[in-house]
């Protein structure tokens, strides 16, 4: 009878939340996975290869085959990333922030790995997301993570009403982000738009020297002064 085929397994690697030493908020087990995969799949190839020599300095980089899986990948490629698991080998998926899988394409490549009866592991890191919860004082028990909101103005609106409106509906927390150069805009909005007492945590620079995270009602946010401008921020609403 012929043993069935060993295949590698998919390791999700969390990276750094920006410029600090990865060893400060990074577990030893991301060391290891590093320094025996040479195999990854990644947003951006420099900034995976940068992150990769700060783990393990030594590591060789030739060695490295990389492919990246961004809004530019052909779906019909994403299943061939996974080919060095059927021959054998581990292979690691890195986000460019935080978490892989986790508002990140990277789970396309795990659900296909489910489907193939792939090993899928999961490491320990930072997650903007859960950190920002965590330190917001909202509730834990019941969240929603809502990605990006519309740009639209009049749909941003009516977006926002919504998470209101559930939040208070469901005594929700609602977890949303916002691309970096458009956070003061979104705070601007924010206080616009949203009730007086609605509670809203701003959480910027996650575990970073210049983190900065703050609960209080949106009418207290009114004429705040902060600068929230290309740094990456959560931002949670939590309404009563």
């Amino acid at each position: 009878m012929a043993s069935e085929k060993i295949t590698g397994k998919v390791f999700l690697i969390p990276t750094t939340l920006g410029e600090v030493e990865p060893l400060e908020v990074l577990p030893l087990s991301i060391k290891r996975a590093i320094e025996n995969i040479d195999f990854y799949i990644v947003e951006n190839e420099k900034t995976a290869r940068r992150f990769i020599k700060s783990i393990s300095p030594k590591k060789s980089q030739q060695k490295l085959k990389i492919n990246v899986l961004n809004k530019y990948t052909l779906p019909e490629e994403i299943p061939t990333f996974l080919t060095p698991c059927i021959n054998g080998h581990d292979v690691g998926i890195i986000s460019e922030a935080g978490c892989p899988g986790v508002a990140d394409p990277g789970a396309d490549v795990v659900a296909i790995a489910h489907d193939k009866n792939i090993k899928v592991v999961p490491l320990v890191g930072p997650s903007s997301i859960l950190l920002a919860l965590m330190s917001s004082g909202m509730n834990g028990q019941s969240f929603a993570f809502n990605g990006y909101l519309p740009i639209d103005k009049a749909e941003k609106k009516k977006a926002l009403k919504e998470l209101e409106k559930r939040s208070k509906d469901l005594n929700q927390s609602q977890i949303f982000m916002e691309t970096p150069y458009r956070n003061d805009k979104l705070l601007a909005d924010l206080t616009g738009i949203l009730s007086a007492n609605t509670k809203l945590c701003i959480a910027t620079d996650i575990s970073l020297p210049t983190e900065f995270i703050k609960t209080q009602n949106i009418s207290q946010w009114k004429g705040a002064k902060v600068d929230l401008h290309k740094r990456p921020t959560i931002f949670i609403l939590h309404a009563s």
